[in-house]
């Protein structure tokens, strides 16, 4: 099966989005298809050295104010790659701009498409400009009301979409290394450089961004016992740093660094209340730790409250506090939500979920031989 995959996002970038996408691309190269990748380009030149498959990289501006974030310029490679490649399908990941544009030339071309709802981007909107959700709402339900399916990464996504108008939509979740993410990779070295006191280690793991929230996390600075670690980088760094004085800030970490890291934790916080799906939640339940989540979008599908974790009210610094503080007290609760967890993703790999999705691509190619016939 020749597939293009269209994406916002791509490595470099270190996002739900790019990682989905390079997933993607490299099951479908393991299964034997031929898959084209086609993202916005980055500023390295040598960014695509180690990719699974060839890329194709359209002209692109930084996000203003985020630099980080890549918007795609208007292009007429979008649709010359997917007529060179003679795609029987077009994957259209998280589609907003790039994708918008890759609909229309699939389109035109009779191409069949899947498109993957990733990002909540009304709520974004009313984060950043406090309006535009409408807008937002309008773009997502003209580009996934094109698309011969779309999948939603959770039941509470689906539900959005469905109650804005979007049919054909499908769950579809996404992998977890648990081979990498592991309890085994716990570094009694790393805990003593993060808290030489022994203080119990809560960890966030994600973008520093208005829309994830993490100064909520200030509710727990200074607890008695406890210490924060934060893992990432975005525009909010240098006022959570103010805002968080008594957290250890590592930066932006991958691989086996960031494996290492999560399994040194005792508690896992997050708290952005916008996630359709949320991955570092499953990275952490597969490295043995209870999570502490918003009772809000994908979360809702991934910790059993009180058993793998604890969901509280999002955006509630006392509600995140307590929880805080009820797990930083029960040593033993800690480790049956850690081990709950575990089992809890541990058959959630890329591999069955890459098979997963092409199921979804073969009955979308056999419904439109269908209806063409």
């Amino acid at each position: 099966m020749r597939v293009v995959i269209v994406t916002e996002s791509f490595p470099p970038d270190i996002n739900g989005v790019a990682h989905c996408a390079l997933q993607t691309a490299r099951h479908l190269v393991r299964r034997g298809h031929q898959p084209l990748v086609i993202a916005p380009a980055v500023p390295d030149p040598h960014a695509d050295a180690g990719a699974p498959c060839p890329v194709v990289r359209v002209p692109s501006l930084p996000l203003p104010g985020y630099a980080q974030v890549r918007v795609a310029l208007p292009s007429r490679r979008v649709a010359a790659a997917i007529a060179a490649h003679r795609a029987d399908l077009v994957h259209l990941a998280g589609p907003f701009v790039l994708g918008v544009r890759a609909m229309a030339a699939a389109t035109r071309l009779r191409v069949p498409t899947v498109a993957v709802y990733q990002t909540d981007l009304a709520g974004y909107a009313r984060t950043y400009v406090g309006a535009g959700e409408s807008t937002a709402w309008r773009r997502l339900r003209a580009v996934h009301g094109a698309a011969d399916r779309t999948l939603a990464p959770s039941r509470a996504a689906r539900r959005d979409l469905e109650d804005h108008g979007v049919a054909r939509v499908r769950l579809w979740g996404r992998g977890v290394d648990t081979t990498r993410f592991h309890p085994s990779h716990r570094d009694p070295d790393l805990r003593r450089a993060l808290a030489p006191d022994g203080a119990l280690l809560v960890g966030y793991v994600g973008r520093l961004a208005p829309e994830k929230r993490v100064d909520l996390l200030a509710a727990a600075d200074g607890l008695p016992g406890v210490r924060l670690v934060v893992v990432g980088d975005g525009p909010s760094g240098a006022a959570l740093r103010a805002r968080l004085p008594g957290a250890r800030f590592l930066g932006r970490r991958t691989g086996d660094d960031l494996a290492r890291i999560f399994a040194s934790l005792d508690v896992f916080a997050h708290t952005g209340p916008y996630e359709t799906f949320c991955q570092t939640v499953q990275e952490a339940m597969a490295s043995g730790l209870p999570v502490i989540a918003p009772a809000a979008g994908g979360p809702l599908d991934l910790v059993a409250h009180r058993r793998t974790g604890l969901l509280v009210p999002p955006e509630d610094p006392t509600a995140l506090r307590e929880a805080v503080t009820a797990l930083a007290a029960a040593p033993g609760l800690r480790a049956a939500y850690g081990r709950a967890g575990r089992t809890e993703v541990e058959g959630r790999t890329w591999e069955a979920l890459g098979d997963e999705l092409v199921g979804h691509y073969l009955e979308v190619l056999r419904e439109r031989t269908a209806v063409a016939a």
